[in-house]
């Protein structure tokens, strides 16, 4: 499974890519209109289409490259199909998040489900390593089902935090080493210890 920071990684790349493609075609449009017309010099439309199929392509592409590389895809695609390991309560009212455990324990490749709950305002639920990086969110809407379906591959601690405004409270909305995982291979570096509780 592909880690959020590699497919980060990947994404920036492409999309670089595809946005000096798209202002070349937009400076060559300029170049194109600005500059005195000649009656032998047409504008070359083969030139322009060009430049339309590769941005199609790329664009499209990337989205067909990465269909099952984006952590969160195959587990949305199959999740009536999984059944969890173990689920999680999290209640959010007044600016606090309550945990039904604390800190949640989580095995390697377990498929966890965070169900939230907020009793008063919109406030959001992201799971995030010590360098501050968001391994996944969600927003956590009153009154409605707010649950988020999660598969970690790497060993780690990590801390939790509201990630919709709701007020300047909101912002104090923290929970460190709030979600620990053992039993992998691999560790993750970027998710250390932050010491502290709720």
């Amino acid at each position: 499974m592909a880690d959020s920071i590699d497919v980060l990684a990947t994404l920036k790349l492409v999309y670089g890519i595809y946005v000096f493609i798209a202002i070349s075609l937009i400076a060559w449009f300029g170049y194109r209109i600005t500059r005195p017309r000649r009656d032998d010099a047409g504008s070359k439309p083969a030139i322009f289409w060009t430049y339309v199929v590769i941005l199609m392509v790329i664009g499209t592409g990337l989205h067909f490259l990465t269909y099952n590389k984006v952590p969160w895809v195959p587990i949305d695609l199959k999740r009536a199909g999984i059944t969890p390991d173990a689920i999680f309560d999290i209640t959010y009212e007044d600016h606090q998040m309550s945990f039904s455990d604390f800190p949640m324990q989580v095995g390697c490749g377990d498929h966890v489900v965070f169900n939230a709950v907020s009793n008063d305002l919109t406030y959001g639920f992201g799971i995030f390593r010590a360098d501050h990086t968001m391994v996944a969110q969600m927003q956590v809407v009153p009154q409605s089902r707010n649950d988020l379906m999660w598969r970690f591959g790497k060993n780690g601690t990590y801390y939790v935090r509201s990630t919709e405004y709701s007020g300047p409270k909101g912002a104090r909305m923290i929970a460190r080493d709030a979600i620990i995982v053992k039993g992998c291979d691999q560790d993750d570096d970027r998710a250390v210890a932050m010491g502290g509780q709720p």
